[in-house]
């Protein structure tokens, strides 16, 4: 693993967890879900909606690429 396959490894966790618990607490407190739906809720919304990062090996050197749907296209990180 390159370093820039793990620091996309660690943004898209960092991410995850960021959505995860954030949308964990508003399906708790805004939605009638109880027990195990509300992480279940949360994790599906957070998969959904994160970012996607990625290193790619091109001709030049490796990059780190980002994919967001509130972002139209590609982004190239750093």
């Amino acid at each position: 693993m390159t370093k820039l396959q793990l620091r996309a490894f660690l943004y898209q966790l960092g991410c995850f967890i960021c959505l995860f618990v954030l949308f964990r607490y508003l399906v708790a407190v805004y939605s009638g879900l109880t027990g195990f739906w509300i992480p279940i809720t949360a994790f599906i919304i957070a998969t959904a909606i994160g970012p996607k990062f990625q290193a790619v090996k091109t001709k030049d050197s490796e990059k780190l690429f980002m994919k967001w749907i509130f972002i139209k296209g590609i982004r190239e990180i750093g």
